[in-house]
């Protein structure tokens, strides 16, 4: 009951409902939402902790993804790691 607590607490926010926010998210990051809702989402924000660190940690891990898949793996890596899922991974 105490750990359900503590998460409630977390996810306490004023305004916009967390689930809500994050409903939002994808559109907010691809910069395709209303700018009325944009200003509300960064109103949540700022009072919410929990979901600015989630929107920050999600904004950098699509810009190292974007950086990571820019630069094709070294020929040896790809096929160390092709003949470790072969013998590891069946069905992959």
């Amino acid at each position: 009951m105490e750990k359900d607590e503590k998460t409630t607490q977390v996810f306490s926010c004023k305004g916009m409902e967390c689930k809500e926010m994050l409903e939002k998210l994808s559109e907010y990051i691809d910069g395709e939402l209303d700018p009325k809702l944009c200003e509300d989402l960064e109103k949540h924000m700022a009072d919410c902790n929990p979901c600015l660190i989630f929107v920050n940690t999600l904004k950098k891990t699509i810009s190292l993804f974007k950086y990571a898949s820019s630069e094709p793996l070294p020929k040896e890596v790809h096929l160390r790691l092709h003949d470790y899922l072969k013998k590891n991974c069946p069905g992959c």
